[in-house]
């Protein structure tokens, strides 16, 4: 799962807030499962394209 953490889980927080916290428009989390380094990879690139 990828979510935008200043759109979604931070999205009440003020400016300085989110400054102070290091979450910034371009910080995106990722959420993943314990899997082979290399099919992680891949599905990343996939969704990239």
């Amino acid at each position: 799962m990828a979510q935008h953490p200043a759109s979604m889980t931070h999205s009440t927080y003020t400016e300085e807030e989110r400054h102070y916290y290091s979450i910034n428009d371009g910080l995106i989390r990722l959420s993943i499962e314990l899997e082979d380094v290399r099919d992680l990879i891949a599905d990343i690139e996939q969704a990239l394209k």
